[in-house]
C-alpha cells in the first residue's frame, strides 16, 4: 500500500503530474458543479430517533397511529401571555384569531386546531392559567411538511397575531413544531456564516504565523476546491437517496474540511522548505519532502477515516447520520493531501514562500526556537514531566463524574427564541407535564370486552399509576359512572379495532427533565407487574408509553450503548491502525492512552470551567460522543507525525534520546501552528446559534490545544525518552 502511495506522490510532485493533478481536480469540480445538486439541497434536520425505528416510544407510536390513526402531524402550543393577567380586550383578539385560524384564510398546512371560539366562556375560562395570565392554544401541521413549509406556516401565525398590535401581551409557538420552526430559522444562514467566518480566520493566523499572503491563501484556495467536489457528491448521494443528509454534519463538515486541508498542507509545506534549501529543482524537493509526508498524511487520514466510519455502527439518528457525510469528505481531503496539495505547491515552487524565499544551502545553520528548547528539557526530565502531566490530567479526568447532562433540545436553543421563551412562559404558570403528556395504550391481541370487570380493573391500573409522586394526573379517568354505563366512554378512549386503550399521563415534573425520564424508565420496567397486579395477563396485553418523554428515555439509552460501542470500536481500530504503521506493540499502546487521557482530561477540565465560569447547570449529553470521534481522530494526527518522525531519525542511526529530541525541534513549529489554527476553527463554532454547538467548539478547542502544545510537545516524548532511558 505504502509503495502505491509513494509512487502517486512522486507522479503528482513532478512537472508534468501536478499539471495534470490541478487540471484534473477543477476539471471534475466544475463538470460535478453542472451536473450534481449540492448537498443543501437535500439537507434534513434530523430526528432523536433510532435507525432501526424498534425502540419501545417507537413502537408504541406505531401502535398510537395504528388503533388511533390521526392526519395531524406536529403539535404547536400557541402561547398568550400577559404578566398583569389576559385582559377580556385580549380575550376578544384571541377568539377573533380562533376564528380565523378555523376559515380558510388560515395556512392550508395547518391541519387540526383548538376551537376555541366555539367554546362556552365557562370552558374557555377553565383553560387559562390560575392567575389568568396565561393561555396555550393547541393546533396541529399536516403530517410529514418539510422544514421550510413548517417554518413559514408558523411564521404565517405569528405574523397574524402580530397584526393585532395589541400592546404588552407576548405571543410564542413551542411545542414540537415550534421547535422545529425555529431549528430552520437559527440555521438558514447559519453555513454562511460559519464558512466567511472559518475562511477568515484561518487567513489571519496563517499571515501572522508565516507572514506570507501566498502561503496564507493557497490553503484556503485548495480548500475551496475540495469542498465544491464534497458538496456534489454528497448532494448525490443526497438526491438518490442513498443516506440522510444531516444539515448539522454539513455545517461541522465545514470547518472539519478547511481546518485539515490547513493542517495538510502545513505540514507538506513545512517539510517542502527544508527540502528547497536542499535542492535547486522545486519538483524534486516536493518529491522528497512527499517520500517522508505521504505516510503520516496517509495514516493520519486513515484513522480519520477509520472513526468517522464506525459512526454507522451507532443506532442514535444524530449520530448515524454523520457517517456518510464526514466518512466522504475525509476520503476527499486524504485524496487531497496526496494529490492536489503537492501538486499546487509543486507548480508555485519558491514563489509559493514570497517574500522569504528560502534558497539552497549547503551549509544552512538551524534557527534555535522555543521547540528546542523544549526538546532539551523533556530529554533531560522525562520522569518529572510525564508524572507532573500525568497527576494533572487524571485530576481533569476525574472531574467529569460531576458533569450534568440534559437532555432538553430547548435549552440549547437562545433566550430569545419562540419555542423556548413560550415552554419557559408554560412552565411557570402550568403544571410542567401538561407541557408534553405521555400516553398510555393498553393494547391486546384480541378485541376487548369492555365490561364492568374490564373497567374496574383499567380503574385499578390508572389509580395504581397515579398514587406515583412522579404522576400528576391521569385523563380522562375511569369513573364508577363509566363502570356503570360501559356504554358511555369518553372520545378516544378505546380504538376502532376494539383492541386498545388510550389515556394521558400528565407527570409531576419538566417532562424532558432527567426526574420526570427516571420515573417513565422505572415505569416502563414494571409495566408487567403492573398488569399483573391488577388484574390483567400480562401475555395477552401489554402497555405502551408514547410522547416526548418516552423518546428522550429511549435517547438516553441509545446514547449509553453508542458511547460504550463507539469508544470501544475506534480505540481498537485506530490501535491496529497504528500499530500496522509503526510495526510496535509499545507505541500505539503509548499513543492511544494518551490521546484518550487527554480527550477525558479535556471534557474534565471544560465542564469545570462551563460550569464555574459560563455559569451553565448541564451541557448536551451529545458532546461526549462528538468530541470524542473528533478529538480522538483529529488529535492523534499530531501524535502520527511527531512518532513518524522520531522513527525516522532512528532509522537513521540516531539514539532515541536524539531522535526525539531532533523530532520535537523539527515537528515543534508546524504542529503547534497546524492545533493552533484547527483548535480555533473548531472554537468558530461557538459563534453559532446553539447552546450546543457553542460548548462543542469550546470543548474542542481546549482538548485540540492540550493535545497540540502538551500530549504531542511534552508527554508522549518525554514517556518514550523514559522507557527508552537517555544514556548519561
Amino acid at each position: 500500500m505504502l509503495s502505491i502511495i509513494r509512487r502517486l506522490v512522486h507522479f503528482t510532485s513532478s512537472q508534468r503530474g501536478a499539471k495534470i493533478t490541478v487540471l484534473a481536480w477543477i476539471g471534475v469540480v466544475i463538470l460535478l458543479s453542472f451536473l450534481a445538486p449540492s448537498a443543501k439541497d437535500y439537507e434534513t434536520n434530523g430526528t432523536e430517533g433510532s435507525v432501526t425505528n424498534d425502540k419501545p416510544s417507537e413502537i408504541a407510536a406505531q401502535v398510537l397511529e395504528e388503533e388511533f390513526p390521526s392526519d395531524d402531524g406536529l403539535t404547536a402550543l400557541g402561547v398568550f401571555y400577559r404578566e398583569s393577567g389576559l385582559t377580556s380586550d385580549d380575550k376578544a383578539l384571541i377568539t377573533e384569531f380562533s376564528e380565523w385560524l378555523d376559515s380558510s384564510e388560515a395556512p392550508d398546512t395547518i391541519s387540526s386546531t383548538l376551537p376555541y371560539h366555539e367554546l362556552p366562556e365557562n370552558v374557555q375560562d377553565s383553560m387559562y392559567s390560575d392567575d389568568e395570565s396565561t393561555l396555550v392554544f393547541n393546533f396541529s401541521l399536516e403530517e410529514d411538511l418539510d422544514s421550510s413549509d413548517t417554518h413559514e406556516t408558523i411564521t404565517t401565525i405569528q405574523e397574524k397575531v402580530d397584526s393585532f398590535n395589541n400592546d404588552d401581551w407576548q405571543f410564542e409557538v413551542t411545542g414540537p413544531a415550534g421547535i422545529a420552526s425555529d431549528t430552520t430559522a437559527l440555521f438558514k444562514n447559519a453555513d454562511f456564516v460559519l464558512m466567511i467566518s472559518t475562511i477568515a480566520l484561518i487567513f489571519v493566523l496563517l499571515i501572522i504565523i508565516y507572514r506570507s499572503p501566498l502561503l496564507a491563501l493557497t490553503p484556503l484556495v485548495i480548500a475551496a476546491v475540495v469542498y465544491g467536489l464534497v458538496d456534489r457528491v454528497i448532494g448525490l448521494v443526497g438526491k438518490y437517496d442513498i443516506f440522510v443528509i444531516e444539515g448539522q454534519a454539513v455545517s461541522i463538515m465545514l470547518v472539519l474540511m478547511f481546518a485539515v486541508i490547513t493542517d495538510y498542507s502545513l505540514f507538506i509545506f513545512s517539510r517542502y522548505r527544508e527540502k528547497l534549501r536542499k535542492h535547486a529543482s522545486k519538483y524534486e524537493s516536493m518529491s522528497e519532502a512527499m517520500y517522508h509526508v505521504s505516510e503520516p498524511i496517509f495514516f493520519s487520514g486513515g484513522t480519520v477515516l477509520l472513526a468517522m466510519l464506525t459512526l454507522f455502527v451507532t443506532v442514535f439518528e444524530p449520530y448515524n447520520h454523520f457517517a456518510p457525510v464526514f466518512s466522504i469528505a475525509v476520503v476527499f481531503i486524504l485524496l487531497a493531501g496526496l494529490t492536489l496539495i503537492p501538486a499546487l505547491f509543486s507548480l508555485m515552487g519558491r514563489r509559493a514562500f514570497w517574500p522569504f524565499i528560502p534558497k539552497v544551502e549547503e551549509d544552512a545553520k538551524e534557527k534555535k526556537g522555543f521547540w528546542h528548547k523544549v526538546s532539551h528539557v523533556v530529554v533531560k526530565r522525562p520522569k518529572t514531566i510525564t508524572v507532573t502531566l500525568l497527576v494533572i490530567f487524571i485530576a481533569g479526568a476525574l472531574n467529569t463524574t460531576t458533569i450534568n447532562f440534559s437532555f432538553n433540545l430547548l435549552k440549547s436553543f437562545p433566550d430569545d427564541a419562540s419555542s423556548r421563551q413560550g415552554f419557559e412562559i408554560l412552565e411557570e404558570n402550568y403544571p410542567a407535564g401538561m407541557l408534553a403528556p405521555v400516553d398510555l395504550v393498553l393494547t391486546t391481541d384480541h378485541e376487548i370486552d369492555v365490561d364492568e370487570q374490564f373497567l374496574q380493573q383499567t380503574q385499578d391500573l390508572l389509580e395504581t399509576i397515579e398514587q406515583n409522586d412522579a404522576v400528576e394526573s391521569i385523563r380522562p379517568e375511569v369513573t364508577e359512572e363509566m363502570i356503570n354505563e360501559t356504554d358511555d366512554l369518553p372520545n378516544g378512549f378505546l380504538s376502532e379495532s376494539g383492541k386498545a386503550v388510550n389515556v394521558q399521563i400528565t407527570l409531576a415534573s419538566n417532562p424532558h427533565e432527567q426526574e420526570a425520564i427516571q420515573a417513565l424508565e422505572q415505569m416502563r420496567e414494571e409495566s408487567g407487574d403492573l398488569l399483573q397486579e391488577n388484574g390483567f395477563n400480562k401475555d395477552r396485553y401489554t402497555l405502551h408509553f408514547s410522547g416526548q418523554t418516552a423518546e428522550q428515555l429511549d435517547v438516553k439509552q441509545m446514547n449509553v450503548r453508542d458511547m460504550v460501542l463507539l469508544i470501544s470500536v475506534v480505540t481498537i481500530l485506530l490501535t491496529i491502525a497504528l500499530g500496522w504503521q509503526t510495526k510496535s506493540v509499545t507505541l500505539p499502546l503509548l499513543m492511544m492512552g494518551t490521546i484518550l487521557l487527554s480527550y477525558v482530561a479535556s471534557l474534565g477540565f471544560g465542564w469545570w470551567i462551563i460550569e464555574h465560569l459560563f455559569g451553565y447547570d448541564s451541557m448536551s449529553y451529545r458532546l461526549p460522543v462528538y468530541t470524542f470521534v473528533f478529538m480522538v481522530a483529529l488529535g492523534i494526527d499530531y501524535n502520527i507525525m511527531l512518532v513518524s518522525r522520531i522513527r525516522e531519525n532512528v532509522t537513521n542511526g540516531m539514539t532515541w534520546a536524539e531522535a526525539i529530541q531532533l523530532g520535537i525541534a523539527k515537528t515543534g513549529g508546524v504542529i503547534s501552528s497546524a492545533g493552533l489554527i484547527l483548535a480555533a476553527t473548531f472554537s468558530v463554532l461557538m459563534t453559532q446559534p446553539l447552546q450546543e454547538l457553542f460548548l462543542f467548539g469550546f470543548i474542542m478547542g481546549i482538548g485540540i490545544l492540550l493535545d497540540t502544545f502538551i500530549v504531542r510537545g511534552f508527554l508522549l516524548p518525554s514517556i518514550l525518552a523514559w522507557i527508552h532511558k537517555r544514556p548519561e
